[in-house]
């Protein structure tokens, strides 16, 4: 199983036994925890006069994972360049920590702790990484995106006859399906391209249940307006919120399930794009 921090390679697991990055130098991980599972947040109120307790809902909590591993370098000049290059790669940033599963998954992580790095002999290194992820679930590598312009009605006609003949019109594009194949649910990115006014996402699950989105605004040509249904946000341009011109329900793709996206504007301008992303995730 291979543990990539950032750009630097680790590995966990008997096979591969090591991963070799293009200086020689060889980094092998020796552990990985909490890469299963996180934990939780729950309470329990015991009941009055009676058995047992009220159980609240249970959350995950943030996730912290500690990486311990080894490096082995030919030389003492590529063993203190492959020390520096980790030390950077665990960041105080958002850094993504990408496993090598049967199904690859990542996180996004920072430092959490102290780095532990201790030298051995000339030409190698032990070291223990404390990392955690505020998000505690395990996204697929793989990133879902799905574009779609506005409706677009072609054809329709009733004939001024005494029994109307109806030729029924045709409506084309404006949706699309997102695909949560894990096991906890998982929250859409929805990116509009302008021109769009009074514009409204409808999110539609197998079941039939249905949460719009609506915006109360317009956005001009070639703007794009970032709705991150995860944090809550609303970004035009990326620089300014818009989250006062939102209205509606944050929707939530349920796990093993999919999400029909539909959307529509007050007016229809073939230039105005609405893409969908998410990415699967586990617990």
């Amino acid at each position: 199983m291979v543990t990539q921090i950032g750009a630097i390679p680790v590995t966990l697991g008997s096979l591969p036994l090591s991963v070799v990055d293009d200086a020689g130098v060889t980094w092998l991980n020796t552990d990985l925890k909490g890469w299963s599972s996180p934990g939780v947040r729950a309470e329990l109120q015991p009941r009055q006069a009676d058995h047992g307790a009220w159980a609240s809902p249970v959350y995950l909590d943030s996730r912290p994972i500690t990486i311990t591993g080894m490096i082995a370098a030919p030389t003492t000049s590529a063993r203190d360049t492959a020390v520096e290059q980790l030390i950077a790669a665990v960041s105080l940033a958002d850094t993504v920590l990408t496993v090598a599963d049967s199904i690859p998954k990542r996180a996004t992580v920072r430092r959490s702790g102290e780095l532990l790095i201790e030298l051995v002999g000339p030409y190698n290194a032990t070291y223990s990484v404390l990392v955690t992820a505020p998000d505690p679930r395990r996204y697929s590598t793989v990133l879902q995106s799905q574009t779609t312009g506005l409706p677009s009605v072609s054809g329709g006609l009733v004939t001024p006859i005494v029994t109307p003949i109806v030729i029924t019109a045709s409506s084309t594009g404006g949706a699309f399906t997102l695909v949560n194949e894990g096991t906890i649910g998982t929250r859409p990115v929805f990116t509009v391209t302008g021109p769009a006014t009074n514009f409204v996402i409808s999110c539609t699950r197998p079941g039939g249940s249905v949460t719009q989105l609506t915006y109360s605004d317009s956005i001009g040509l070639g703007d794009t307006l970032v709705i991150d249904t995860d944090a809550h946000t609303v970004m035009l341009n990326g620089t300014v919120s818009r989250r006062r011109y939102l209205s509606g329900t944050w929707p939530e793709i349920l796990p093993g399930s999919s999400l029909s996206v539909q959307w529509s504007a007050l007016a229809y301008d073939a230039a105005a794009m609405l893409t969908g992303t998410c990415r699967s995730a586990w617990m």
